[in-house]
């Protein structure tokens, strides 16, 4: 009764979003690629609602924020078959002019439209850090992740330096951390 609608996506997590980013640089760290699947109905109801979304998990976000950039390839060159897309791990960060996000998922149904199939699919590499700009997600619900962990990077791409006093916050009034924790709301 509130009007808050939910489609679900599907992203296979890989090894690299758990483990800890152990370099200096975060650059170094090596994300795997994880298999993505988004169908058309969820594309739709993300453009009929582009300034209200909220991504549950992390792994959405990923996901969310991943649709965004194969929708900026297909603008950049529509592909001439079905493909498999892929969306590399430093992908956001090249300083290209970036298309409005209501082009690119209109690219999307473009895409699938030409094709006749009902979903996206592909491999993703991202990783969101501080600095990103969110081109899709506008809040999260997490719980709270492990430190030095690249969904921790995630997080702060959000908050920024607040995550320290959130995790502060958390630690000293004994909530529950990782998967089957506590949770936030991030706006």
């Amino acid at each position: 009764n509130r009007s808050i609608d939910w489609h679900e996506v599907t992203l296979h997590v890989g090894a690299g979003t758990f483990r800890p980013v152990d370099k200096e640089d975060v650059r170094e760290h090596r994300m795997h690629q994880e298999f993505i699947t988004v169908k058309r109905d969820a594309i739709v109801n993300l453009l009929n609602n582009l300034d209200h979304i909220i991504a549950v998990g992390t792994t959405t976000v990923r996901t969310l924020e991943s649709l965004y950039w194969i929708g900026a390839q297909i603008l950049k060159k529509m592909p001439d078959h079905e493909v498999f897309f892929h969306v590399e791990q430093w992908e956001p960060y090249k300083n290209e002019i970036l298309p409005e996000p209501r082009a690119s998922l209109e690219a999307l149904l473009q895409y699938l439209d030409m094709y006749n199939i009902d979903h996206i699919i592909g491999n993703t590499e991202i990783i969101i850090v501080p600095g990103y700009k969110h081109q899709i997600v506008k809040g999260l619900i997490t719980n709270f992740h492990q430190p030095k962990s690249t969904l921790l990077l995630l997080l702060a791409s959000f908050v920024g330096d607040d995550w320290k006093r959130m995790y502060n916050h958390a630690l000293d009034n004994g909530y529950r951390f990782l998967s089957y924790g506590d949770s936030c709301l991030i706006l």
